[in-house]
């Protein structure tokens, strides 16, 4: 638990020179950036992505034995049978994905889609074997098991890439998004007003507010990763908040609740400053009275909960209903969550008595 750190703190002056050149990205940055396009083939250790192979392969059960089926009776008896071989098959080929993920994904494409499909073939004759030992088949289709079980895997692989892929353009947009919200024309109007009212009076707060605002663009324009960490996103809205802190004195109190144990979970880059902002635009901004702010971090175990909750303008200062956002922001991170965690993030929204609360929950890092 903390207060806002000091905004006096000195900084890397280097940050303000306009002759300085600005740091290029590391090269096992650009490595793991440019890698990107083969990953998705065998990410099958995620939650989500062993219920979604799971429920297709049990819908082509379904569908395939209605052909050979008379009557809803027999479809029942005939797809629970098949299933005691797809299931297992299906499960046998997951696990074989998940850890043979690195050294498959260091072949060439082609290779790792044959990989892929003949440990489908094989997966499926595992599948086929279990049905003829226990005595369910009398005689086992040995080669239609394994054409079914390469074709089935393949088209597994093919939605892996293609959720893969879309992570970049979903992510880019939102950046983009953002951006746009970070550095809309009255903050940064306001923010330079703010340090040249402080040049004379307190020239060391003015240079720190400056360093601030050059951090936020600097993060703000520098190439994205596929992710960052909790401490990263926390350190630039600390930056943020400083500068708001200039602009809106006693208004803005915030608090920090940080756990270090949470500090390695990952977030996609640029998340938690777009929900700060909304803070101080939604809280602080419409009230005389100011607002309360509360970042809290905290780790639960395998799960990091992160809350950004701010206090709410009274009504009897609106001369008309307040403005409502559109939610646009809210629904940006929910997305670049779910791109990043599938079904192992949580995210929620709304009001909490006299509060407004944004709560996110993510897998920690082990």
């Amino acid at each position: 638990m903390g207060w806002l750190p000091d905004v006096s703190v000195m900084r890397n002056p280097a940050i303000l020179s306009a002759t300085s050149t600005p740091t290029p990205p590391a090269p096992p940055e650009r490595g793991r950036l440019a890698a990107r396009g083969s990953p998705g083939l065998f990410d099958a250790c995620q939650i989500g992505v062993v219920l979604r192979a799971v429920l297709f392969v049990e819908a082509l059960v379904a569908t395939a034995t209605l052909f050979v089926s008379s009557s809803p009776g027999e479809w029942l008896v005939q797809t629970a049978t098949v299933t005691g071989g797809a299931l297992p098959a299906t499960l046998l080929w997951l696990v074989a994905a998940c850890g043979l993920k690195k050294p498959l994904g260091r072949l060439p494409r082609q290779a790792q889609y044959a990989a892929g499909a003949a440990l489908g073939a094989v997966s499926s004759l595992y599948g086929c074997g279990l049905l003829r030992l226990t005595g369910v088949l009398g005689t086992a289709p040995w080669l239609a098991s394994a054409v079914a079980g390469a074709f089935v895997a393949g088209m597994v692989m093919a939605a892996m890439v293609l959720r893969a892929r879309g992570q970049t353009p979903a992510a880019m947009t939102a950046r983009l998004e953002e951006l746009q919200s970070r550095i809309r024309p009255h903050f940064l109007f306001n923010t330079l007003n703010s340090a040249i009212a402080l040049v004379r009076e307190e020239p060391a707060k003015a240079e720190t507010m400056l360093e601030d605002l050059a951090e936020l663009f600097r993060q703000a324009l520098a190439d994205p990763g596929e992710s960052g960490t909790l401490a990263d996103e926390i350190a630039l809205a600390e930056r943020y908040l400083a500068i708001e802190q200039v602009r809106f004195g006693d208004r803005l109190r915030i608090r920090w609740d940080l756990d270090a144990a949470a500090s390695s979970a990952r977030l996609p880059p640029l998340l938690l400053q777009p929900l700060v902002e909304n803070a101080i635009k939604h809280g602080v901004e419409p009230s005389p009275e100011g607002a309360k702010l509360r970042i809290r971090t905290e780790r639960r175990g395998s799960v990091v909960v992160i809350e950004v909750v701010n206090s709410l303008p009274p009504l009897r200062w609106a001369d008309e209903p307040l403005p409502r956002g559109h939610g646009i922001a809210l629904a940006n991170v929910r997305d670049r969550l779910r791109l990043l965690h599938d079904m192992q993030m949580q995210f929620s929204a709304g009001m909490d008595q006299k509060n407004y609360r944004v709560r996110i929950a993510i897998p920690a890092e082990s």
